[in-house]
């Protein structure tokens, strides 16, 4: 790899394709590079939060689940080649269980908030629900792995009980949402 990564630019993309690992080049905008651009960019917002202060557990999640996204990102950009597997979803909802078993039940809907890293915990979770729509925008005629799109669907679920943990780890609450608060305002 690192001598593949000598010089960064390479010119190659200038008239708006870019190369895949099997050698094709694609048009910057194919369904596929916007899955792959949608799962970097959920990477980087993952590495925004990790930035925060976070429980152990939970940032050893999140650092697991960065490798897991550019594991996901990998196998996009090599049709054909697998590498993400059921494992990865069932990681995910043994995760999914441990944090939620710390938490009281939700008896109505909570808004984006609480503390910061909650705050990003939920800009995670909208990006990867972006992330997770190109994924299926990519369509039948790319014949993805049905193990990319679980994951995801799993990591939008773990990152909406991850907000909830932090906002208890910073001494927050949950916002809850109050139908109709400005109605009569």
């Amino acid at each position: 790899m690192a001598n593949r990564l000598t010089k960064i630019y390479t010119r190659t993309g200038d008239a708006g394709t870019t190369g895949l690992s099997d050698g094709a080049r694609v048009s910057k905008d194919a369904p596929r590079i916007e899955a792959m651009g949608g799962v970097d960019e959920l990477n980087s917002f993952i590495g925004l939060l990790l930035c925060e202060d976070l429980p152990p557990d939970a940032r050893s999640a999140l650092t697991g689940v960065q490798h897991d996204l550019f594991d996901l990102g990998g196998e996009l950009s090599m049709p054909g080649h697998t590498i993400m597997s059921d494992a990865h979803s069932a990681r995910l909802e043994s995760l999914l269980d441990a944090f939620n078993a710390t938490l009281p039940p939700l008896k109505d809907f909570i808004l984006p908030g609480g503390s910061r890293a909650a705050s990003l915990a939920h800009v995670a979770r909208t990006v990867c629900r972006r992330a997770e729509r190109a994924l299926v925008a990519c369509g039948p005629g790319e014949a993805l792995p049905a193990p990319l799109l679980q994951y995801l669907n799993r990591l939008s679920d773990l990152l909406f009980v991850l907000a909830r943990v932090l906002n208890r780890h910073a001494g927050s609450e949950d916002v809850y949402w109050k139908i109709g608060k400005n109605r009569d305002s």
